[in-house]
């Protein structure tokens, strides 16, 4: 049998993804790719893999997976810290464990943080879609979110890993998100500019992988009416009627019509993908 991974415990949110479908926003389909790209990109040099190669980013509850196939695998689970198992066994969060084939790899729920990444040697190679493995929920495009029994095949192994060790980011206590203003910060009020970077804002139980919703003061309008829709990216802070501030994360709608009043760069967004509902949120002007 061929080196893969089944699908034992799915948790509550476990999606293949790796740098995203990047270049085809203008036919409407989204980015997708893993939220929290560094560790995603850390975790697969601690395996041998290349840094674009696809890896599994779990959601607060974590995963547990089955290597098939008769021979081992090496594993690292990163991301959000959590307790790591191989059959039951304690193991090393952050750093490569041997896993046996047939056994059991468990990344329990997170301990602080959102979104766990495990990454196995070779890269996940489920069929790509548009030059990626990442899974959309947005579109719909890529691997399904994973569910019990599911299989998925991993490429051929690099070198044995040579780095057993690295310092993992911490998870922010406080999301500070650096805000270029614009296109459409003129469609709110003189006030509404000020409490946008003066207020504190904290982050909704509503977020998700489409965009991290806040909770905090309404920006009032300096203007009626909505505008025709127009392109989104990576970043961008939406306001929609209810006045508080979305910044869209990778799975968000190419157009929309609610004003931008700011953008945050996409380098100062893995915070976002570790900000538990309630850490709070200040925008700081670039």
């Amino acid at each position: 049998m061929s080196a893969g991974v089944e699908v034992v415990r799915a948790g509550a949110l476990t999606t293949v993804q790796d740098e995203g479908r990047t270049g085809w926003a203008h036919l409407g389909v989204p980015r997708a790719g893993a939220l929290d790209g560094p560790a995603r990109r850390l975790a697969n040099r601690l395996v041998g893999n290349a840094p674009d190669a696809a890896v599994l980013e779990t959601t607060l509850t974590g995963c547990a997976v089955r290597v098939t196939g008769n021979r081992p695998v090496w594993a690292v689970v990163g991301g959000a810290p959590c307790r790591v198992t191989v059959d039951g066994r304690p193991v090393a969060w952050g750093s490569p464990v041997r896993v046996p084939g047939g056994a059991v790899l468990d990344a329990g729920p997170a301990v602080h943080g959102v979104r766990g990444y495990l990454a196995f040697a070779g890269g996940l190679v489920p069929e790509p879609v548009l030059g990626s493995r990442s899974a959309d929920l947005l579109s719909g495009l890529g691997p399904p979110v994973l569910r019990e029994g599911h299989v998925l095949p991993l490429g051929r192994p690099g070198d044995t890993p040579g780095v057993d060790t690295v310092p993992w980011p911490g998870v922010p206590a406080e999301l500070v998100l650096p805000l270029h203003r614009g296109p459409r910060d003129d469609w709110f009020t003189d006030r509404a500019l000020r409490t946008l970077t003066r207020a504190v804002y904290r982050v909704s139980e509503r977020s998700n992988r489409i965009g991290l919703r806040t909770e905090g003061p309404a920006l009032g309008r300096a203007r009626g009416g909505e505008l025709p829709s127009e392109g989104m990216v990576l970043g961008a802070v939406q306001v929609p009627p209810d006045g508080l501030p979305v910044v869209f994360l990778n799975d968000h709608p190419t157009t929309g019509g609610y004003p931008v009043v700011g953008v945050v760069a996409a380098s100062a967004l893995a915070g976002a993908a570790q900000a538990v509902p309630g850490t709070p949120v200040r925008f700081v002007d670039a």
